[in-house]
């Protein structure tokens, strides 16, 4: 999110969309304080990480690997043993 154009929250709510529409309960980083992002990285990444250990599987976006923060929360999830769900453009999983 961090160095992107809107913080990437396109690309966040078309996936939260794309979720819900499979019968997920999608639980998004970008509605973190209703969007706000006046606060530093560390805040949200506790906020994103909190979610995390609510959640019961974690969903990727395109190119999450370039995002020190994704790369943290996949860690985070692999060693909570999350299923890992792939976004694509399609949205398939």
């Amino acid at each position: 999110m961090t160095g992107l154009p809107n913080y990437n929250f396109p690309a966040f709510h078309w996936a939260e969309e794309q979720l819900r529409g499979l019968g997920h309960e999608p639980l998004s980083p970008a509605r973190t304080d209703g969007g706000d992002t006046s606060k530093p990285r560390p805040y949200y990444l506790r906020k994103a990480i909190a979610l995390l250990l609510e959640a019961d599987a974690i969903a990727l976006l395109p190119s999450w690997h370039t995002s020190a923060g994704a790369r943290l929360e996949m860690a985070i999830a692999r060693e909570l043993e999350l299923p890992v769900v792939q976004l694509d453009s399609n949205c398939s999983e």
